[in-house]
């Protein structure tokens, strides 16, 4: 039995334990530390990627052996596609992020972030639910610590905010997760997948509480979905992001967009997918206002923001209802029927998964390098033509806005693209009125890159400093990967596509 997927998980948290030891004074050797713990998990997630037996698209590295055997508890890892998609995004912003954090490296913050990383890793490949559902919520903890870093009364009340909201819709999955064991006796994911796929897990639930049998399904399907939807977040339960986005110290926001809110769109991708088809099918209408409400009152609310770092959290919050409105049309048709190709709009979000990730991450890294040099100010009309005072600056942050937009060439493009491809296939009215999603989204950032960066420079900014080598350094990697994947998404497609068939058989 392989035993990778342990290595990787637990390999932040022994360099946690690491940076522990390291007096505080040491600042350059705490992050030291932290940079290549972090860069050489990012190179295993990478090896395992490569190693992957792409054509199958099966589960592989399995480790799997009992925990708790009297309450149907196992230790059992694997990944597939799709995990092994997050666990690369993971390494990315992770090395982001701490390389970001730059001289306001801590030893409480370095080790808070690769604690993160470990619960991360073992969130994506968890296949137990209970083993999984410990992963999920432990990294409440850290990230609670982490917004709190922010240093104000309002990041601490942020902080609280976020971990209650999540706490709370975590308790309710974990209800209708008990509820299933009751009715299956086993929390194995993939097994429970496979009762779902032979239609016997409604009935399983329908028998073991009779009272409620016309109405366990929903109930069960409700409590997990509640479970995700605040992780995401779906609008309405989205009121805890921008306050805590913003209140946190931008390193902290780079992770809270770039990875906690792909582990709610994972969970819809590997919970409430596969366990309940049906259920999604019947409920796809509704499913498609939640995701039309998301991108369209996110977008707005972005374009009615005056800071800056609150304009990319409600845009964080459009462009993965983007995720959403993919996979509820995805799962709206049983794939063939109609003629209808789910696979289109399912690559479609796990694209826009990476890609928002990267790109929101690289956005508040640019933001947090202006707050720096303007004393904290990061306002809309703070600003005005710091592309002549910071030419570089105006230019990497230009690709990045860009690439948020939309653009073609650049990463955000094919995975929208492909989504909605995907979803004017499955569900024409949807998708068109997703589109004035994409229209709103150009509106607030062209106005960002106009208010911020064109027009006359205010004298304040006259001695604005460019971005330093090591700024440069720190975000390069990020550009370069804008590029690449916008030019060749087909390097990642390669990677899930199998996955993806397998999800929607």
């Amino acid at each position: 039995m392989s035993n990778t997927l342990s290595i990787l998980t637990f390999l932040p948290l022994l360099g946690a334990l690491l940076v522990a030891l390291i007096p505080a004074r040491q600042a350059l050797l705490l992050r030291a530390a932290g940079i290549v713990t972090a860069l050489a998990a990012l190179a295993f997630s990478l090896v395992l990627a490569v190693q992957y037996d792409r054509a199958a698209g099966s589960l592989q590295y399995v480790e799997q052996f009992a925990w708790i055997p009297s309450l149907h508890i196992e230790y059992y890892l694997a990944a597939d596609g799709l995990s092994l998609l997050l666990l690369v995004l993971t390494g990315i912003v992770t090395l982001f992020a701490l390389l970001a954090l730059g001289a306001r490296s801590t030893k409480l913050g370095v080790s808070l972030i690769l604690v993160l990383e470990t619960t991360l890793f073992g969130t994506f490949t968890a296949l137990n639910f209970i083993h999984w559902f410990l992963f999920y919520e432990l990294s409440l903890v850290p990230a609670f610590f982490l917004i709190r870093m922010g240093g104000s009364a309002k990041a601490t009340a942020a902080a609280t905010q976020f971990f209650i909201y999540t706490l709370f819709a975590g308790f309710a999955m974990l209800l209708g997760f008990l509820a299933i064991h009751q009715a299956t006796a086993t929390f194995n994911l993939t097994d429970l997948a496979a009762l779902a796929h032979n239609e016997k897990l409604g009935h399983a639930l329908s028998d073991a509480f009779p009272g409620l049998a016309t109405h366990i399904n929903l109930l069960v399907f409700g409590g997990i979905f509640l479970g995700l939807a605040v992780k995401v977040p779906v609008v309405p339960f989205h009121t805890w992001l921008p306050d805590a986005y913003t209140e946190a110290p931008a390193p902290v926001s780079m992770l809270l967009t770039g990875l906690l809110s792909k582990m709610g769109v994972y969970g819809f991708l590997r919970l409430l997918f596969p366990l309940f088809p049906g259920l999604m099918r019947h409920l796809a209408w509704p499913l498609f206002g939640f995701a039309l409400v998301t991108i369209i009152y996110a977008a707005l609310a972005a374009l009615a923001q005056k800071d800056l770092k609150r304009i990319v959290a409600y845009s964080s919050i459009n462009h993965l209802g983007y995720c959403l409105l993919g996979l509820f049309a995805a799962s709206a048709v049983l794939p063939g029927v109609g003629g209808a190709d789910p696979a289109a709009a399912m690559n479609g979000v796990l694209l826009q998964i990476f890609n928002h990730g990267l790109t929101a991450a690289a956005l508040f890294c640019f933001i947090g390098f202006i707050e720096l040099r303007s004393g904290g100010l990061r306002g809309l009309n703070d600003f005005g033509g710091l592309r002549d005072a910071a030419p570089v600056l105006a230019g990497l942050m230009g690709i990045a806005l860009f690439s948020s937009l939309g653009l073609p060439g650049l990463n955000g493009f094919p995975g929208e693209f492909l989504i909605f491809k995907g979803t004017f296939a499955l569900a024409a009215w949807p998708a068109a009125l997703a589109a004035i999603g994409l229209f709103v989204t150009a509106v607030f950032l062209l106005t960002l890159i106009e208010r911020v960066f064109t027009g006359p420079l205010d004298s304040r900014w006259l001695t604005f400093p460019d971005l330093t080598a090591g700024e440069r350094f720190t975000v390069a990697p990020a550009i370069a990967l804008m590029f690449i994947v916008g030019i060749c998404p087909q390097i990642l497609i390669a990677l899930f596509n199998q996955t993806v068939l397998h999800l929607l058989r």
